[in-house]
């Protein structure tokens, strides 16, 4: 794989949430901590995803916001 985003993580599939148009998957990372994303389910199901599938978050730095308490 090549893109130009620089922030990718593995993880496996936790959940899918499904809806009329989009799906919710969510993504368990190494330490426990989870990634969620929204995305077609056309999309889904290219990407044959299911619990415990192994995956990559991919975001690009302009899409993360930062906060602090």
């Amino acid at each position: 794989m090549k893109f130009s985003a620089r922030n990718v993580l593995e993880g496996k599939v936790k959940d899918i949430k499904e809806g009329s148009v989009n799906v919710e998957v969510v993504v368990e990372l190494a330490g426990g901590q989870e990634v969620v994303s929204v995305i077609t389910k056309g999309s889904c199901d290219n990407l044959a995803l299911e619990k415990g599938k192994k995956v990559y978050t991919i975001m690009k730095a302009s899409s993360i916001i930062v906060a602090v308490d």
